[in-house]
């Protein structure tokens, strides 16, 4: 007989597992019966012969999937962000911008005490002159070695030197303006607040101190003078400081030497130097720097040789080799009237001009 709790049969023939091992591929486990998903079918469809007797079921979502959660975890973490910008940002508040100073201008001009020397050798008429050492073009306005101030970076500083040297060549040294055709080139370089005094000072120039062409640039009488050499001789100084934390200044002095002769003379005629002396400050806030662009604020210009008689307001027209001053001073100065300038004029010294 078998023993306690074997069939009556015997254990099958086999392994000790008798007939079980034969199902064992075929037995599903515990963890396979939690982990499937059934979908009991009713009663109307498991009576349908087509019906399939299981499907599987599409699997739970409980909840947000991650890729949601983390979307919506965004849009807080930005809408936070704005609404803490909007409340309390981090950068103060730009200062109102202060209005711009117009531009004073004083143009002198320099009479000669007796003929203006010139020849027809210009080579020989610099190496007479005080300019003999001056360099042309633009190698004559160097800039300075520069370095940051208390609110301003060293490359801030470069710029606003930069701009001021930009504005000294383009005014004083590009053939179109000195012959008394271009201005473009000189006025996109100010700021958009000083373009209606610019403006106006070529559409009605007027000695006041304020509307005077030459006080913006350098430009002779086309009528009357035209470039010997278009290479001007120049010597001066760069210098920028601090104003204040929101204000760079710029002092440019210069002395321009130009070769000039008679309009439509041929290149034999005599040649005669033309001095300029000008000193022009310029300021620039933040923007302006951005902007490659500068406020002019001051304007000084000493000229010679020229008459004191005639109007340099609008053009400069010099007395050329051979030439000398007209008779009479400068145009009267009434004292009545506000807003006007002082007409002044000085003597060019003898020293100044070449000796020939």
């Amino acid at each position: 007989m078998g023993g306690p709790g074997n069939p009556p049969e015997g254990t099958p023939e086999g392994a000790p597992g008798g007939g079980e091992d034969e199902y064992r591929s075929v037995v599903f486990d515990e963890s396979f019966v939690r982990a499937a998903r059934l979908q009991e079918f009713s009663a109307q469809e498991r009576i349908a012969d087509h019906a399939p007797a299981v499907r599987r079921r599409p699997p739970l979502r409980r909840g947000l999937s991650r890729q949601a959660l983390v979307l919506v975890l965004l849009i807080a973490v930005a809408f936070g962000t704005a609404i803490y910008m909007g409340v309390r940002h981090p950068y103060e508040a730009p200062a109102a911008r202060e209005p711009i100073e117009p531009l004073r201008m004083t143009v002198i001009p320099l009479a000669p005490e007796g003929k203006v020397p010139g020849t027809a050798d210009l080579a020989y008429l610099y190496e007479r002159s005080p300019a003999a050492q001056f360099r042309t073009g633009a190698e004559g306005v160097p800039l300075p070695a520069s370095r940051r101030t208390a609110h301003f970076s060293d490359s801030q500083v470069v710029s606003a030197l930069t701009t001021a040297k930009d504005y000294i060549v383009r005014s004083a040294l590009d053939p179109e303006v000195l012959t008394g055709g271009e201005v473009r080139a000189v006025r996109v370089l100010l700021d958009p607040d000083q373009l209606d005094q610019f403006d106006q000072s070529f559409a009605r120039p007027t000695a006041d101190g304020r509307h005077a062409p030459t006080g913006w640039l350098v430009r002779f009488d086309p009528s009357r003078a035209e470039l010997a050499d278009p290479k001007v001789r120049v010597q001066g100084t760069l210098q920028a400081a601090e104003a204040d934390s929101s204000t760079l200044e710029v002092t440019a002095d210069h002395t321009f030497v130009y070769a000039l002769r008679p309009n439509g003379a041929g290149d034999k005629e005599k040649v005669s130097l033309f001095t300029l002396r000008r000193e022009l400050h310029f300021r620039f806030d933040r923007d302006d720097l951005r902007l490659h662009q500068a406020q002019l604020v001051v304007s000084y210009v000493q000229a010679g040789p020229l008459s004191c008689a005639e109007d340099s307001t609008n053009h400069l027209r010099p007395l050329l080799a051979g030439q000398t001053a007209k008779e009479g001073g400068p145009a009267g100065t009434d004292p009545y009237a506000t807003g006007s300038a002082t007409a002044l004029c000085g003597s060019l010294a003898t020293s100044a001009q070449p000796k020939v």
